[in-house]
């Protein structure tokens, strides 16, 4: 089986993460792309696992060498997608798990046409204020901006492949499983 690019978007503090981690513990063939970032790390968040946190300076030379599928910044800080893992992992017939922006989701959708692209919808802008709060991560004026962002990045949903709706996790997880094993099934023989 070849494997595809498999994009997850959605607001910060729609379920994201928590869709990423259960899908990778079933046993699917996915694994996630660590991205780069010139964020400083949060608590509990491992260098190498989590991203690979670098300074501005080395995120720029791997723009330069066109190392990056994508790169986006956000809140003062770059994300990119380092290419040639992605590539690598897709030939040994592995579903790769991007984690991605509605901005980078469109490119990655233009390099990869096979790619499966999943934006996960918070129920409600009032119920993703709550989840942002509750995860005590952020200022105040920090979840301010994280929300009027998730307003745009909502209007962008429609031009993923699939919405679902972050009202249950443990529904959530199963629909992307369903969509998941479906694109498998297409691919067999490819």
């Amino acid at each position: 089986m070849k494997g595809f690019p498999l994009i997850i978007s959605g607001p910060s503090g729609s379920g994201k993460d928590t869709l990423i981690n259960e899908l990778v513990k079933k046993d699917l063939g996915i694994i996630t792309s660590t991205s780069y970032t010139t964020r400083k790390a949060r608590k509990g968040e491992t260098n190498g696992q989590d991203y690979f946190f670098v300074d501005e300076k080395s995120f720029r030379k791997a723009i330069d060498n066109d190392e990056m599928i994508e790169y986006v910044k956000y809140e003062n800080n770059y994300y990119g997608t380092p290419k040639c893992f992605v590539d690598e992992k897709i030939k040994e017939g592995k579903i790769v798990i991007l984690k991605i922006d509605v901005v980078g989701a469109d490119r990655i959708r233009k390099l990869y046409n096979d790619s499966v692209s999943i934006f996960i919808m918070p129920p409600s802008l009032e119920t993703l204020k709550e989840r942002l709060v509750n995860r005590n991560t952020e200022k105040k004026d920090e979840i301010i901006l994280r929300l009027e962002i998730a307003k745009k990045e909502i209007l962008k949903s429609s031009d993923f492949d699939y919405i679902i709706v972050n009202n249950e996790p443990e529904e959530m997880v199963d629909t992307a499983v369903k969509i998941i094993n479906a694109h498998k099934k297409m691919n067999e023989g490819k």
